[in-house]
Parts: structure tokens; C-alpha cells; sequence
């Protein structure tokens, strides 16, 4: 049998480390000696450039300035060439350094005594990529050098068979010391053991002692048996009564969906059939007709299939700090005057759209710290009351995020708001989706399938994330429309505020 060599992993770790550093220690040297070179030639550079130059720089010539420089640039190493008068001001910039940044050498121009300008040449900075590609036969070969390394580490340093021998027979001699040092000192105790028994019992004692031992041994062994026994045992019979209580639950859970209605109405239908003299006299059954009912009606609130022809539009302050209660009323009266002024001017603009005729309202909104509430009802059975009401909370969350930016730029109070548009039966419901649910600029939509058909055409929703309740996973977010509903609401914001401007 072939053994692998010892702690040949944690050797391979080690070969790595060293391949990285000796790479690291490349780059630093290789980086360090190109930096120096390019130092001294870019020194060169600009001396000869000045004495090129000088003449040109004298006359501020930029022509010719421009043609000096560009025959520098054309070199690799040079990025940009800037050379300015003696006032500073910049006469010919060459080259692309906002592209590649690098080292500047900067000399002033003189002529005698005089200063005629200065030149400034940037040197591109060598990246470590460029440096590990021009040494890649270096870089190759250390690695290639490490594998053989750990190559040869791994064959040479294998035990041979005689090390193997001379392991084998030492771990032998070390179990064989420690079973013996075990085995004296059980031999002494039992030794001891009936030493001392034997002193005390004499012979019929000791064979008493032996007997008894012999059924102590004897019902330990079946108390032990019957112990592994229930233990191997009692596993199989817990799996078997959680897999049968799993689905059990399960069961269950797929049934109470389906059966919810059937046993309500047919509580309800028993209960007025099986009413007799004694059930009319028992207030039992007038409990039980009452809960029937209250079920019944709490099955249609919750049913997707309800019919509507109203739609109730709730607007809410998002207040997190309660700082509509705290501010005083010489504020708070104004701004909830212009918030209900605009509401009421976008219900009339946006109830005269040719695509929500048959719409109306029911009330004149007013806003108060709760917020406002507006109801639409279908005059006829082809009125879009549902999508007139999400149109008019998207239209209001528009109205009022200008107006919040409005009075926040002018250091003025405002709060965001967010909307609920629900049918009649879930008007409760929504109030507390918005408390829970609801965020800022945000409008959560409860309707029946009715309702969501007419609004699927023009807007997208999107689910509730993780719901807690029925309410939260039959409630939707709007997500947006399309483009010709968002235009039609544009429209009509920019007439709501015409006319506001018009009216102060």
C-alpha cells in the first residue's frame, strides 16, 4: 500500500505563499526600476523640448508650439504636453492625460535671466498588468518551478516500508502497555474486591456474593436489551406520528379554502329548516342563527367574486412623527385647506375625461388630521368606477409631490401622502392596510376581480411582499401604467394647477 507524504497540503500552501510573494517582489523591483528610467527621460524631454521651443515660446507662436509638442507626444511613454507663457496662461495643452494619469515633470523656460514660460510633461503610469505581461516568462517559470517542487516533495518524502514496520510495531507496543495497565489494575480491584468479601461472608457468603452477582449481571443485561430495544423503537413510532399529524395539518389546510363557504350556508340552511317550536324559544339557536350570519357575511366581504358599483378613495398623511398634531393651527388650517382645494379641483377635472363618463362623486372631500375620503359610483353598468378611482389617488399623489417639494424648498410644512382605493365592503380593511402596509407616495389597490379586470389594461400591480393577513394577500401595489393613462394624468395635473394659479 501507498502512502501519501506527510502534511503534503499545509507544503502546498506554503509553495503558494512563496510563488506570491517572489511575484509581489517582481512587480515592486521591476515597477521601481521603470519609474527611475522613465524619471531621467522625461528630465531629457523637456530640456530638449525647451531648447526647441524657445523661440516659439518668446513670439507665444502656437503653431509652431503645436508642432513641437506633437512630435513628443508621439512618443509611448508621453501622455500630455502643456506649455504656458510667463503670465501662465496655458498656449498649446497636447496629448490625453484625463484618460491616463501619470507623473509630471515641470521645468521653467528662461532666455538669460528672463522667464519666457514653462513646459509640463506627463508621464503615463505603468500599470502591475503590464509589468506581469512583459514578465511572463519569469512569472511562468516560478510556477512551473513550485509545482516540481511540490512534485518531487510528494514522492520523495513518502515512508518506506521499514518506517511503516517501525510505526506499526511502535503503536502496537503502546496499545499493548495500555491494555495491560488496564487489565492489572481491574484484576486488583476485583481482587480486593472479594478479599474483602470473602473476610466479611466467609464461604456460604461468598457463594451468595456469587449468585447474586450472576442475577445483578443477568438483569442488567435485559434491562439494557430492552432499553435498546425501546430506543431503536421509539424513533420509528415519533416519525410515524409527526409524519401522520404533517399531513393530518395538511389536509386540513387544503379543505378549509373549499369547505368555508359550504359549511357557512349550510349551517345557515340547516339552522332554518331544522328550527322547531322548542329551537324558537331556545336562545341557543338564536345565538347560533346570529354567528351563521355574522360568518356568512364576513365570507362575502373576503369573496373575490362580489359585486360593487361604488368605489371609496382614501387619502392619508404619511405622518411618522405625528407632527400634523404638534404643529399649530394657524399652519395646520391653511395647509389642509390647500390640500382639500386640490383634491376637490382634480375629482371635477378628472371626473370630465371622456373615458370615465358614467362616474361620479358622491361627496365633497375635506381633509382633516385623519386625511380625506372620496366616493365614486357608477351611474351605469358600463361606468369604470375602479379605474377611475385609481386614477384619482394617482392623480392627487402627483398633485401633492409637487406641492410637498414646493414647500419644503421654501422652508415651509408639508407631509407625503399615500392613497387606499377599495369597494365599500373593505373600506375597514384598507384604512388598516394603509396604517400597516402602506408607505409614502405609495397607493395599495382592494378590489374584487370585477374591479381589478378594468384597471388591468391601463396600470400593473404587484403583491404584497410576505402578507400577514387575508387582507395583505388579497391587497395590490401599483406599479405603473401605461403610457397613454399616465399622459391623460399629466394633462389634467398641469389643468388643476393652471387653474389654482389662476385662482390666486
Amino acid at each position: 500500500m501507498t502512502y501519501l507524504a506527510p502534511r503534503q497540503g499545509l507544503f502546498a500552501i506554503i509553495l503558494l505563499v512563496s510563488f506570491c510573494l517572489q511575484t509581489l517582489l517582481l512587480v515592486i523591483s521591476t515597477d521601481q526600476q521603470l519609474s527611475n528610467s522613465r524619471a531621467q527621460k522625461g528630465e531629457q524631454m523637456v530640456a530638449q523640448l525647451i531648447d526647441e521651443a524657445r523661440l516659439s515660446l518668446e513670439n507665444k507662436d502656437r503653431v509652431s508650439l503645436s508642432v513641437i509638442a506633437n512630435r513628443y507626444t508621439s512618443e509611448q511613454d508621453v501622455t500630455r504636453i502643456l506649455i504656458k507663457d510667463n503670465n501662465g496662461d496655458i498656449l498649446v495643452p497636447v496629448g490625453n492625460a484625463p484618460m491616463q494619469q501619470g507623473d509630471t515633470i515641470s521645468q521653467i523656460a528662461t532666455k538669460g535671466d528672463a522667464v519666457i514660460g514653462s513646459v509640463a510633461l506627463t508621464l503615463k503610469d505603468i500599470s502591475k498588468g503590464e509589468i506581469i505581461a512583459m514578465q511572463w516568462p519569469f512569472v511562468i517559470g516560478s510556477m512551473v518551478l513550485h509545482l516540481l517542487l511540490w512534485l518531487i516533495y510528494s514522492y520523495i518524502a513518502r515512508p518506506t516500508r521499514e518506517q511503516i514496520n517501525a510505526i506499526s510495531r511502535d503503536v502496537q507496543d503502546l496499545h499493548r502497555e495500555q491494555y495491560t495497565q488496564l487489565d492489572q489494575r481491574g484484576y486488583a480491584r476485583e481482587r480486593e474486591r472479594r478479599q474483602s468479601m470473602s473476610a466479611a461472608d466467609g464461604d456460604s457468603g461468598e457463594t451468595g456474593t456469587s449468585q447474586s452477582d450472576r442475577l445483578v449481571h443477568d438483569g442488567q443485561s435485559n434491562g439494557q436489551a430492552a432499553a435498546s430495544t425501546a430506543y431503536s423503537q421509539q424513533p420509528n413510532t415519533r416519525k410515524l406520528d409527526i409524519h401522520s399529524a404533517v399531513n393530518q395539518y395538511v389536509r386540513t389546510q387544503q379543505n378549509q379554502d373549499s369547505t368555508l363557504d359550504d359549511n357557512t350556508n349550510g349551517t345557515t340552511a340547516d339552522a332554518a329548516s331544522n328550527m322547531t317550536d322548542s329551537d324558537v324559544n331556545d336562545p341557543t339557536a338564536h345565538k347560533a342563527e346570529d354567528s351563521s350570519q355574522n360568518a356568512n357575511n364576513h365570507v362575502s366581504r373576503l369573496s373575490a367574486t362580489r359585486a360593487f358599483d361604488s368605489v371609496s378613495v382614501q387619502i392619508v398623511f404619511h405622518d411618522e412623527f405625528n407632527m400634523l398634531e404638534r404643529l399649530a393651527p394657524s399652519q395646520r388650517l391653511p395647509y389642509l385647506a390647500l390640500c382639500t382645494q386640490l383634491l376637490n379641483q382634480a375629482v371635477t377635472e378628472l371626473l370630465k375625461q371622456p373615458l370615465l363618463l358614467g362616474v361620479s362623486a358622491l361627496n365633497e372631500p375635506q381633509f382633516d388630521e385623519s386625511g380625506a375620503y372620496v366616493m365614486l359610483k357608477a351611474e351605469n353598468s358600463h361606468a369604470k368606477v375602479a379605474l377611475a378611482g385609481v386614477m384619482l389617488a394617482k392623480l392627487y399623489l402627483m398633485l401633492n409631490k409637487i406641492i410637498h417639494d414646493k414647500h419644503i424648498e421654501l422652508s415651509r410644512f408639508a407631509l407625503p401622502a399615500k392613497a387606499g382605493v377599495s369597494d365599500n365592503a373593505q373600506v375597514d380593511a384598507m384604512t388598516h392596510l394603509l396604517d400597516s402596509v402602506g408607505k409614502k407616495e405609495q397607493m395599495l389597490i382592494l378590489l374584487p376581480n370585477g374591479g381589478l379586470k378594468q384597471i388591468s389594461h391601463h396600470v400593473q400591480v404587484q403583491s404584497v411582499m410576505r402578507p400577514t393577513t387575508v387582507y395583505e394577500r388579497e391587497c395590490a401595489i401599483f406599479d405603473g401604467g401605461n403610457d397613454a393613462m399616465i399622459q391623460r394624468l399629466a394633462d389634467v395635473r398641469n389643468a388643476v394647477l393652471m387653474i389654482d394659479d389662476s385662482e390666486e
